[in-house]
């Protein structure tokens, strides 16, 4: 088995330099210093400025311990590989406890730890906040500019992995996030941003980094546009949390509470706005898919004032969740598409409003109708496109895919749900169970940062539909 290390100064300030100490040769980039420790079986080939590629022959029963070392503006410990190997024992029982902890009992069930993982594995654990993704600038497509900087948090994340967690049995990390979410958008204003850092404080500005990008795909940035953006739909994410998590039996705070009223009483007066929509577009439309969230997050506020757990004004929020469907079914239905449509105004299509039937706004068959539109305009196989003209710019989206299984199974058609989720599952297996945003149809190549929180998030609900409506 051959591997390869590479320490370069791409994005760090600063050159880098090779240092030969007494105990260890380390390279230093700016304040940073690495070095690297393996045990005497593995063969050294190449050890230059930039990288080293080492040789070790595996045989039945064989392990090795190989380790980067890093330090930041502070001294490089170097313990020895047998503490080395240790630590990772401890940490793998950990993570093997946690996921034995889940109470999921249904099929796929072997598929649902593995997203469990991914997204335990993106949460911050100082803060309860869920990273987009742990990488930075992997393209959409080969050689396109769709490269984005993911290493934040969006509140539509928190609010599906709230969700998916607390389905799954796990409980200290909904709470976590549901206590981040909720502490980080009291403190920041009167209206919620769509995403922010780990820590909860305002994302930076979107710069392009002058480096060439993976495999040629340029440009690289880091920072994120969508800090200053709308997004509407996340008013129906936030509310519907809450639901769930009240219904699971769990206790809104008082500060939790007057935050919940002042989002139902702030989406009474926003809904009519346009918005980025859920896919953070520049071009401003009234999406259909954020009119959706918003009758979403006025319906479940209602529910929650008729449940005793938040106050205001219920029966105000039922008529205006009322007013914004029948303003969806007169201003986004298109009679030629037979279908709710991208936005009010046009004949293109959104994958996203396959999420729409498990909130429940199905009625006259419309959703039933809206998802053959989909899949017959927007899928190849089992693979989703987001949006009409998507397929010229970027990969199918995962959790577009996984919204489809969703759609099956919601509107009652749980066995063909089944089968199709299987099909997907072939198509996106690896390895490892690390799901990518996007797949290249006609490669079968990941696309787009990873692990994706989303992809993830979507995988987890998909497989919780079929055993829900089984």
């Amino acid at each position: 088995m051959e591997f390869e290390i590479v320490v370069a100064p791409i994005c760090a300030q600063g050159a880098l330099r090779k240092v030969d100490h007494p105990n260890a040769t380390v390279r230093y980039i700016g304040g940073v210093a690495t070095t690297f420790c393996h045990s005497d079986d593995v063969v050294i080939e190449v050890d230059e400025d930039e990288r080293t590629i080492a040789r070790w022959t595996a045989a039945d029963g064989a392990s090795t311990c190989i380790a980067l070392l890093v330090a930041d503006q502070a001294p490089l410990a170097l313990p020895d590989l047998t503490s080395i190997d240790e630590r990772i024992d401890l940490s793998d029982g950990e993570w093997r406890r946690w996921a034995e902890q889940l109470t999921y009992d249904g099929p796929f069930a072997d598929d649902l730890i593995r997203c469990a993982l991914s997204l335990k594995f993106l949460l911050f654990s100082k803060t309860g906040a869920i990273a987009a993704a742990a990488t930075s600038g992997l393209p959409e497509r080969i050689g396109g500019d769709k490269n984005y900087d993911y290493r934040f948090a969006w509140v539509r994340d928190a609010a599906y992995t709230i969700k998916a967690l607390l389905r799954a049995g796990a409980l200290s990390e909904p709470i976590g996030a549901f206590g981040w979410l909720v502490q980080t958008i009291s403190g920041d204003g009167p209206e919620p941003k769509v995403v922010y850092t780990l820590r909860g404080d305002e994302v930076p500005e979107e710069e392009i980094i002058e480096v060439p990008g993976y495999r040629g795909s340029s440009p690289a940035r880091v920072g994120n546009r969508a800090r200053s953006q709308v997004q509407l739909s996340c008013y129906g994410d936030i509310l519907e949390t809450a639901v769930l998590f009240a219904r699971s039996g769990h206790v809104l705070d008082p500060v939790t509470a007057r935050l919940l009223t002042r989002l139902a009483d702030q989406c009474v007066v926003r809904w009519q706005e346009k918005d980025s929509s859920i896919w953070e577009l520049e071009d401003l439309q009234h999406y259909t898919f954020s009119k959706i969230g918003c009758w979403l997050a006025l319906s479940q506020a209602a529910n929650l004032a008729e449940e005793g757990h938040i106050e205001g004004d219920s029966s105000r929020w039922r008529e205006e969740s009322e007013r914004i469907r029948v303003w969806i079914d007169e201003n986004c239905w298109s009679e030629e598409k037979q279908a709710y449509t991208f936005f009010a105004g046009t004949e293109k299509l959104d994958a996203a409003l396959l999420l729409t039937t498990r909130f429940g706004f199905e009625h006259e068959g419309r959703l039933r109708r809206t998802r053959s539109a989909i899949e017959k305009e927007l899928a190849t196989g089992p693979l989703v496109y987001r949006y009409t003209g998507a397929a010229s710019e970027e990969g199918a989206f995962v959790a577009c895919s996984c919204w489809l299984v969703e759609a099956y199974a919601f509107l009652g058609e749980v066995d063909r749900a089944e089968d199709m989720l299987r099909t997907l599952l072939d198509v996106l297996g690896n390895n490892f169970g690390i799901l990518n945003e996007q797949i290249d149809p006609e490669t079968g190549g990941g696309l787009g940062n990873l692990p994706q929180g989303l992809s993830h998030l979507a995988l987890l609900h998909a497989i919780f539909s079929i055993q829900e409506n089984s």
